[in-house]
């Protein structure tokens, strides 16, 4: 159960190039050249267009930038730079390349489950290809250098996405905050900084990149993660022995919504799986599997939706079609 806790593992390594202006601080002409000094500097025998394409943020719609973000493949930073930014993505969009973000360069590599190591593996690789083929900022002192001071040092954000129903609901949050903030790490919501949580899910990332190295911040982010998870999984089974069969109730009821709702909201819908979620990682459902609800819940946002659909939707006809979305995707499964 403690690793069905954590639905995705992601790095994030923020690079700038020397002697160019900071995105925030470049014409969308310089931005579009730096676009393509990264293509060049990235697509090799190694890397080659077909494994990856890179998609050119001016050249899309607003709506599928944000289907793009929905998906943790871009952020809202580079929605607001769309007009000189662009994302370089694999095949299977777990490795991206922002370019023209708040920094010109943030590689960010995504592993299902609690996998930070292959994660980092896989930025890693990226970068040192850039690195071959770019100057990248890089100071003897402060290491890598950022548009924000609190990147600077090694550029790395690591982060594990996780699933805590019971620490949200028996109010340990605030413990778990305070304990988080100590040993220099944060808790955020499901789109990162500044967003809430929705269905009980959070990101636990590192805070500290300066007088720090890549391997130092994966094991301290994992001591953080590991006790969250025993804390979490300790609650768990303390509240399903006083309480079993209403909790059962709980995550039956769910399915039967799931697999029976006309209409289903977005709020709704991403609680409602956060319960079935939380009986296939107790083992109260035997024939769901966590990733095909994690799928779900990328899949029901609402842009993601619309980008589904040949015809623009209202927000009834976005509910309706969420729930046969997820009555489709659920059909058969059960207990």
């Amino acid at each position: 159960m403690a690793d069905g806790l954590i639905m995705t593992s992601r790095v994030r390594l923020a690079r700038n190039i020397y002697r160019v202006g900071f995105p925030h601080r470049i014409s969308n002409e310089q931005g579009k050249e730096l676009v393509e000094e990264v293509e060049a500097a990235f697509y090799s025998d190694a890397f080659r267009e077909g494994d990856y394409r890179t998609m050119k943020l001016w050249e899309t719609d607003k709506l599928t930038q944000t289907s793009c973000f929905e998906k943790h493949l871009i952020s809202e930073n580079m929605i607001n730079n769309s007009s000189k930014g662009a994302v370089i993505l694999s095949s299977d969009d777990n490795e991206s390349i922002m370019i023209n973000e708040e920094d010109h360069i943030r590689i960010q590599c995504i592993q299902s489950g609690y996998n930070l190591e292959a994660a980092f593996r896989l930025a890693n690789r990226i970068d040192d290809q850039l690195d071959m083929n770019m100057d990248i900022a890089f100071d003897d002192k402060y290491g890598y250098l950022t548009a924000c001071p609190t990147n600077a040092g090694t550029g790395m954000r690591a982060s594990v996405m996780m699933h805590l129903p019971f620490t949200a609901g028996n109010n340990m949050l605030k413990e778990s905050l305070y304990a988080l903030s100590k040993s220099g790490m944060a808790i955020r919501g499901i789109y990162g900084e500044g967003s809430k949580a929705f269905g009980n899910i959070y990101q636990i990332s590192n805070q500290i990149t300066l007088g720090t190295t890549e391997q130092d911040t994966i094991a301290s982010l994992k001591a953080v993660v590991n006790k969250i998870i025993i804390q979490e999984t300790m609650a768990r089974e303390a509240e399903y022995k006083k309480n079993k069969y209403e909790i059962q109730d709980k995550v039956g009821r769910a399915l039967g919504i799931l697999k029976s709702a006309v209409l289903l909201t977005s709020s709704e819908c991403l609680s409602l799986l956060s319960d079935v979620r939380l009986g296939a990682e107790m083992g109260i459902l035997k024939s769901i599997n966590t990733s095909t609800v994690d799928a779900l819940i990328m899949e029901t946002q609402p842009a993601t939706i619309q980008k589904q659909s040949k015809k623009r939707l209202t927000e009834k006809d976005r509910d309706l079609s969420r729930a046969k979305l997820v009555k489709r995707k659920i059909r058969n499964k059960g207990r």
